[in-house]
C-alpha cells in the first residue's frame, strides 16, 4: 500500500467497479479493485482502492449493510476521501439502492450534502436539466427500459431519486456550470441552505466533470458514475500521476469470451465476434431440464476449439426472446441459471483446459465468474474501450487476465479488438 490511500471507492457491481478503476488509472493512479470487502489490509502499492460489491439489485437493507462494511474497511486503511459508484444509467429499482446507500454513507461520515454525478460523456451518457440521456436519446428510449433487472422508464433523475432517499433532492444545472467553479460552489451552498442533501448535476462533456470535481474538491463523499473518476485524482492532496499506472505483466494461455448480457451493445459485439470465433449458446431450457448435461456439452464444445483462439459462450438474446424465457422460468431463476452456468464453465476451463485469459460481458455474469474463480482482487491495466480495462487477478494461482465489461459498454469490435490490447 502507498504511504496513504488517497481515495476509497465503493461500487455497486463488479463491472462498474472496473469501469471506475479504469478511469482512475487513466488519470495516473495505481488502483487495486477488491472483490467484496477484504479480510485484511492490502499489500499492493496503490493510490486508490475500489471495493466491488454485488449490491445493485439486492434488498436495500443488504445493500446498506455491504456498503457500510466497505466504508469501515476503507477507513481502517486510513482513507479520508470516498466515492460511491453506481451506473451511468442510474440503474435502480423503485426502492433503491442508490438512495438508501447514499443516505447511509452520508450518515456514517457525518456529511449533510453530496453530489450525484452519473454522467459518462465519453460513452454518450449525459444529464441536462436533470434528465439522463443515453446514446443521445432519453434514458427510457435507449434500451434501458428493457433491462431485465432494473428497467429504467423515467429519465428524470430527480423523480427517480426522491422516493429512495431521506434527503431533499436538488439540481446543479447547466446554467450554473456555464458560470464556472465559483458559481457552482455558490449553488451548492444555496442548495444546502434550502435543506437539500443530494444534488443531481447536469453534465454535458468532460469539461463539466472537471469543473464539478474542482467545485467539490473539499467534499468527503461524492457519488456518481465512472466519468468523474478521471477528474477526482487532481483534487486529492498528495496525488502525483504515475506514468506506468496501467502496466501489467503478460499472461499466456487459452482465451475465452463469456456473455450473459442482453444489452444492445453486447448483442452487436457478439454478432461481430461470432463471425470470427467459434460460438455456442447457453440454453436456459436445457439448463433447467438437466444442468450438468448441458454444462458438459458447453465444456466439450470449448475444449475442442480453444486451440483455434477465443471461443464465445453466450446466453445473450434480443429483448423479445428474453421476455419469453423470463415469463417461463422467472426473471431471477433464469438469470441465476445463466450466471451459475457461466461461472461453472469458467472454473472448469481454467482448471482443466488451461484457459488463462477471459473476457466477460455483463455485470451479474462478471460477478459470478470472478467469485467462482476465487479472485480476491484485480490490478487494473490498459483500457480496451472507455471504462473497460484488462486486469490481472490478485489472490489466486495461476494468475488470470480478465476483462469485465458492463453490458452497454464498448464499440462493436470490442470482443475481437480486446486481444490486441492485452499485454
Amino acid at each position: 500500500m502507498a504511504d496513504k490511500l488517497l481515495l476509497g471507492c465503493i461500487a455497486d457491481d463488479f463491472t462498474g467497479a472496473t469501469d471506475l478503476a479504469s478511469q482512475l488509472v487513466a488519470a495516473g493512479m495505481r488502483v487495486v479493485q477488491t472483490i467484496g470487502v477484504p479480510g485484511a489490509a492490502l499489500d499492493d502499492d496503490c493510490d486508490a482502492v475500489v471495493v466491488a460489491l454485488k449490491s445493485r439489485t439486492v434488498a436495500p437493507e443488504r445493500a446498506v449493510e455491504l456498503s457500510l462494511a466497505a466504508l469501515a474497511w476503507l477507513r481502517e486503511q486510513g482513507c479520508e476521501r470516498f466515492y460511491f459508484k453506481y451506473c451511468s444509467t442510474f440503474d435502480s429499482t423503485a426502492e433503491g439502492n442508490i438512495g438508501p446507500v447514499t443516505d447511509a454513507l452520508m450518515a456514517a461520515l457525518g456529511v449533510d450534502f453530496t453530489l450525484a454525478v452519473p454522467a459518462l460523456p465519453a460513452n454518450r451518457r449525459t444529464v441536462y436539466n436533470g434528465y439522463l440521456f443515453a446514446n443521445e436519446v432519453l434514458l427510457n428510449e435507449s434500451g434501458m427500459q428493457d433491462h431485465p433487472l432494473t428497467p429504467m422508464t423515467d429519465p428524470c433523475l430527480l423523480r427517480v431519486l426522491a422516493p429512495q432517499t431521506r434527503h431533499r433532492v436538488g439540481l446543479v444545472s447547466h446554467h450554473d456550470l456555464a458560470k464556472g467553479v465559483e458559481a457552482v460552489r455558490a449553488r451548492i451552498e444555496a442548495l444546502r441552505g434550502e435543506g437539500v442533501g443530494i444534488a443531481i448535476c447536469d453534465t454535458l462533456d468532460e469539461a463539466d466533470l472537471h469543473l464539478l470535481a474542482a467545485a467539490a474538491s473539499d467534499s468527503v463523499l461524492l457519488t456518481g458514475g465512472s466519468g468523474l473518476g478521471l477528474s477526482i485524482p487532481a483534487t486529492l492532496d498528495g496525488f502525483t500521476a504515475r506514468a506506468d499506472a496501467d502496466r501489467l505483466p503478460p499472461i499466456e494461455g487459452r482465451a475465452l469470451i463469456l456473455s450473459g448480457s442482453c444489452s444492445r451493445a453486447t448483442l452487436g459485439q457478439l454478432e461481430h465476434a461470432r463471425g470470427r470465433y467459434p460460438s455456442i449458446a447457453v440454453e436456459v431450457e436445457s439448463l433447467a431440464e438437466d444442468f450438468d448435461t448441458h454444462l458438459q456439452s458447453l465444456f466439450d464444445y470449448c475444449l475442442a476449439r480453444l486451440d483455434q483462439g477465443p471461443v464465445v459462450v453466450h446466453a445473450s438474446s434480443p429483448a423479445e426472446r428474453l421476455r419469453e424465457v423470463q415469463a417461463r422460468f422467472g426473471v431471477e431463476a433464469s438469470g441465476a441459471l445463466v450466471e451459475r452456468a457461466l461461472a461453472c464453465l469458467a472454473r472448469r476451463l481454467v482448471d482443466e483446459a488451461g484457459v488463462r485469459r477471459i473476457l466477460v460481458a455483463g455485470g451479474e455474469s462478471s460477478g459470478a465468474v470472478v467469485e467462482a474463480l476465487g479472485v480476491e482482487g484485480l490490478k487494473i491495466g490498459p483500457s480496451i474501450d472507455t471504462g473497460v480495462p484488462w486486469t490481472h487477478s490478485v489472490g489466486r494461482e495461476p494468475a488470470l487476465a480478465l476483462a469485465l465489461k458492463s453490458g452497454n459498454f464498448g464499440q462493436v469490435d470490442f470482443m475481437t479488438r480486446a486481444w490486441e490490447v492485452l499485454p
